[in-house]
C-alpha cells in the first residue's frame, strides 16, 4: 500500500481511478495488438476502442466536429503544431508569461530558423490577472500571427481567460494554440469555438489517464506540416504521408495500452461529472492554502485566487532552498516538486528565478490523512527554522 502523501499532481495525477488500472490491464491482456496492422477481430477491437476514446474526448470538450490526434506526449503535440504553422520570417508570436519549456524551447528553436518577434501577453501583477484591455492594444499595435496560451500555469495555477484572448487574436487572423495539460478534464471547456485552432492535452494529468500519451484537438481542415514521417497503417502504397486526419500526424504504432487507460479515465470523468471533480479539487486546494498560510516561514509566491486558479501553489521557505525542503518532505513521505518546474519564464516573471520554488499541487484523490501528514512535516520545518 502506498503511504506517501502525494502533492505532485501537476506533474502527473496519482493515484488513478481504479477503473483505469483495471481496464488497462484487462484490455492489454485480452487485446494487446496493434491498430491498423491486421485484418482480424483483435485488431478491429483495438481500433474500435481507439475510435471510441477519440469520441469521448470530443464529447468531454463539446466539439463533435473536431478531430483528435494522439501523440506520445503533449510536448510532441506542441512540436507538431508550432513547427507546422511557424514556417516563415516576419511572424509575430504571442505567449503567456507562464509558458512551459514545451512551448518556449520550440519557439526559441524556431527563432534560430526564422526572423520572429515574440511578445508576452499583458498581465496585471497587482490583480494577478490577464489584462484583456492591454492585450487588445498589443494586438492592435502589432498584429498577432500565432498566440500560444497556457490555460493554467503549472507553477502558480493562475487561469487564462482563453475565450476572450482567442476572440481578440482571431479578429486579427491569428492561429490560437491552447495548452490544456493542466485543465482538460478539470475545467469544463467548450472547444466548439472557431477562435480556438488547437487544444493540447496530456493524458496523465487532469484527464487521469496514464503516462505515454498526449495529443491535440483541432479543426477538420487543420493541416500543419508533419513533424514525423513513416507508416500509418493505411494507404501503404503512397510514397507520401496520407493527407487525412489523424493519420497525417500519427505515424508509427500507437500506445494502445495508454489509450485504453484514457478511455477508462474519460468514462470515469463522465460518471463522476467534471463539475464534481472540479469542486473536489477546489476543496482540496482551499485546504492546502489554509494550511500553508498558517506558517510565517512560508511565502506563497503568487496571490491566491481560488476562483481563478487550479490547485497548484508555489512557495518559498525562509532560510531554505527549495531542494532542501523537498528532501525534508520526501524523508517524511511527502511528495512535492521543487525547482523551476520546466517553466523558467514563469519563475522570471514571479521573481523566483533561479532558485525556484516548492510546488504543492492537489488532485481529486487527496485525503485528510495526507493533509495531516503534510501538517506534521510543516510543523517540523517551522520548529527547526
Amino acid at each position: 500500500m502506498n503511504n506517501t502523501a502525494y502533492f505532485d499532481n501537476a506533474a502527473t495525477t496519482f493515484p488513478k481511478p481504479e477503473e483505469v488500472y483495471r481496464f488497462m490491464d484487462s484490455f492489454y491482456r485480452e487485446c494487446g495488438v496493434n491498430v491498423g496492422r491486421g485484418q482480424h477481430k483483435l485488431a478491429s477491437q483495438a481500433a474500435a476502442m481507439v475510435a471510441e476514446t477519440r469520441q469521448l474526448l470530443l464529447d468531454l470538450n463539446h466539439c463533435p466536429n473536431r478531430m483528435v490526434v494522439f501523440t506520445p506526449s503533449a510536448t510532441e503535440a506542441l512540436n507538431i503544431i508550432l513547427n507546422g504553422i511557424i514556417l516563415k520570417d516576419g511572424l509575430n508570436i504571442y505567449i503567456s508569461p507562464f509558458e512551459h519549456n514545451a512551448v518556449t524551447r520550440v519557439v526559441n528553436h524556431l527563432k534560430q530558423a526564422f526572423t520572429l518577434k515574440v511578445y508576452e501577453l499583458a498581465f496585471d501583477k497587482s490583480s494577478f490577472t490577464y489584462d484583456i484591455e492591454k492585450i487588445g492594444y498589443q494586438f492592435a499595435e502589432c498584429k498577432p500571427d500565432v498566440v500560444i496560451t497556457s490555460h493554467a500555469s503549472n507553477v502558480c495555477g493562475v487561469l487564462a481567460p482563453i475565450t476572450e484572448i482567442c476572440a481578440l487574436s482571431k479578429s486579427h487572423g491569428a492561429k490560437n494554440v491552447i495548452d490544456m495539460c493542466q485543465t482538460m478534464g478539470l475545467i469544463d471547456t467548450n472547444l466548439n469555438n472557431e477562435n480556438i485552432d488547437y487544444a493540447v492535452f496530456a493524458a496523465h494529468k487532469t484527464l487521469y489517464g496514464s503516462l505515454g500519451l498526449g495529443g491535440f484537438i483541432c479543426k477538420e481542415n487543420a493541416r500543419p506540416e508533419p513533424l514525423l514521417y513513416g507508416g500509418t497503417g493505411i494507404d501503404s502504397a503512397n510514397p507520401l504521408l496520407p493527407d487525412t486526419l489523424p493519420e497525417r500526424y500519427e505515424v508509427g504504432s500507437p500506445n494502445v495500452p495508454a489509450i485504453a487507460g484514457l478511455n477508462a479515465a474519460l468514462k470515469w470523468i463522465s460518471t463522476q461529472g467534471i463539475q464534481a471533480i472540479y469542486e473536489k479539487e477546489q476543496s482540496n486546494y482551499r485546504h492546502l492554502v489554509n494550511l500553508l498560510q498558517k506558517y510565517d516561514n512560508i511565502r506563497i509566491v503568487a496571490p491566491v485566487h481560488t476562483d481563478a486558479s487550479i490547485g497548484v501553489v508555489s512557495c518559498v521557505f525562509d532560510g531554505y532552498g527549495s531542494d532542501n525542503i523537498g528532501q525534508i518532505l520526501s524523508d517524511r513521505n511527502i511528495a512535492v516538486r521543487t525547482g523551476l518546474h520546466c517553466a523558467p519564464s514563469a519563475h522570471r516573471f514571479l521573481g523566483t528565478f533561479s532558485a525556484g520554488t516548492v510546488r504543492f499541487s492537489v488532485g481529486y484523490f487527496n485525503t485528510d490523512e495526507e493533509f495531516m501528514l503534510l501538517e506534521e512535516a510543516l510543523n517540523y520545518i517551522h520548529e527547526n527554522s
